[in-house]
């Protein structure tokens, strides 16, 4: 009894006193440090980073394997086209996309027009790859759940192009001095490297979709124009982010286990082109064969994609006769050298170079200067690209040497081995030019054929099924091998 009343006296006290108690609870409770209202600066470098790395983690599980940059000798299931519900591309960027709408509206309502600008690019940017994986997707009722449109429409991709080019058209013309930004993982804040950017990706998806629209104008008018449409004039205007040492900058593939850096081998597409080529971007793409480095002669031997699990095992001897892929992409990643190789890719002005090559060549623009000078631009910016210096005759070598009769041959080569680790920007291009051969494995399991899309999420046929299936009616099959509007 004696416990009782004490402890009925201890809340008669409580709750005499529990009204002072709660005058100044809030102030009490309240970290005076504590952020209340997002600003653009701190929005910024999330996204940035956020899709950054999404790329760079595509392109190592599919992109560098699709388009034959590498192969897996272990787990073998992506090489062979069984790529089951793709759906973290998809997942990573809408939920992105969330903050890059967010950070457009706190843009426009404090007048803060570079911020804009660079969120109409990263928007551009982003849509530009989830329509190129996919095809019709959701875009304009996209990010809109907070509306209560939570079964957004999908649109076309001709819409979404049309969407895109305007984003970064408006982009060019919002960005310009003044104005400072902050949290700028790509240009440190240098609003006249973005609208370079803008203008550069502009021209990449004039060319895009240049077998489905007339672009000639529109590209002319922005090469012409350099002071209201400037584009990338060197490699000091690449579009990529470079990786610190340290968390949360680090390169992706830094922390990953070794034995799941070593499924990934060179591909015998690639290593077999760059050695028809003596092409030394070999050393960094690939690491020489274990057997070859003991027998205390390094070379490079790739293993042919889309094998099942024991042929691609038992190639050549196995595993020790194959090379691994690029140490500069993994532990060498945080080294000085791999800082300057293993990094975040946007959009380089190697790439610009080539489209500009393949433009010219094909009478769509006029530079003022020969596809040639373009096509061997770009081949010495790709080699920067990689700090790797080019030999002395490397542009006399044949299969390399410009010529008019393949011209766009040689252009469309020199391109796709410059897109090493560049996302899934390969694969997009490869789709529209053929170019190089790329055929599927002898084991694939989609019919022979090389996949030109990803399968929307199974995820979708439960939460937005009615428009899902509309799309898929207008698109055709929701498989691999149905193609996209540009390339169709």
């Amino acid at each position: 009894m004696k416990k009782i009343r004490q402890y009925m006296i201890m809340v008669a006290a409580g709750l005499f006193l529990f009204p002072a108690c709660t005058d100044d609870f809030v102030e009490k409770n309240t970290d005076p440090n504590a952020i209340t209202d997002v600003t653009p600066d701190l929005l910024l470098p999330g996204i940035i980073r956020t899709a950054v790395n999404e790329m760079v983690n595509q392109s190592w599980s599919i992109g560098n394997i699709v388009i034959q940059h590498t192969a897996k000798i272990q787990f073998v299931s992506e090489d062979r086209y069984t790529w089951g519900d793709r759906d973290g591309l998809w997942e990573n960027m809408y939920n992105n996309l969330r903050d890059v709408q967010l950070l457009l509206e706190l843009s426009q309502k404090n007048n803060a027009n570079n911020y804009r600008g660079i969120s109409l690019i990263m928007r551009a940017w982003m849509y530009s790859i989830l329509t190129d994986a996919y095809g019709d997707i959701p875009y304009s009722e996209a990010t809109k759940g907070v509306s209560g449109i939570l079964q957004p429409k999908y649109e076309t991709q001709e819409v979404i192009y049309n969407g895109i080019l305007n984003d970064l058209k408006t982009a060019n013309e919002l960005l310009g001095p003044g104005e400072v930004v902050v949290g700028d993982l790509i240009y440190n804040g240098d609003v006249s490297k973005w609208k370079k950017l803008a203008n550069s990706l502009r021209l990449r998806y004039l060319l895009r979709i240049s077998d489905k629209k007339d672009v000639k104008a529109e590209m002319q008018a922005i090469i012409s124009n350099p002071t209201e449409s400037p584009i990338f004039t060197s490699a000091g205007d690449n579009g990529t982010m470079r990786y610190l040492t340290s968390a949360p900058n680090q390169f992706p593939l830094y922390t990953a286990r070794s034995g799941s850096f070593d499924e990934f081998r060179l591909s015998k597409n690639l290593g077999d082109k760059l050695t028809a080529l003596n092409d030394p971007r070999i050393t960094v793409f690939a690491q020489p064969t274990d057997a070859s480095v003991s027998a205390g002669a390094p070379k490079y031997s790739g293993v042919p994609n889309g094998l099942n699990e024991v042929a691609a095992l038992d190639y050549n001897g196995g595993p020790n006769n194959i090379s691994r892929a690029g140490a500069l992409f993994y532990k060498g990643s945080i080294t000085d050298r791999g800082l300057n190789v293993a990094k975040g890719y946007i959009m380089s002005y190697h790439e610009l170079q080539f489209i500009l090559a393949e433009a010219v060549k094909k009478g769509m623009v006029n530079t003022t200067k020969t596809a040639q000078f373009h096509y061997e631009e770009g081949v010495k910016a790709a080699f920067d690209y990689v700090d790797v210096d080019m030999p002395a005759n490397y542009l006399k070598n044949p299969g390399v040497a410009y010529n008019d009769a393949s011209a766009l041959t040689l252009i469309g080569t020199q391109k796709w081995i410059s897109l090493f680790f560049s996302g899934l920007e390969a694969w997009f291009d490869w789709r529209r030019t053929g170019v190089p051969e790329i055929k599927a494995g002898v084991d694939n399991v989609n019919g022979g054929k090389v996949p030109v899309r990803f399968a929307y999420p199974r995820s979708e046929q439960t939460l937005n099924p009615n428009s899902l299936n509309e799309a898929v009616t207008r698109q055709g099959p929701d498989n691999y091998n149905t193609h996209v509007w540009w390339d169709l």
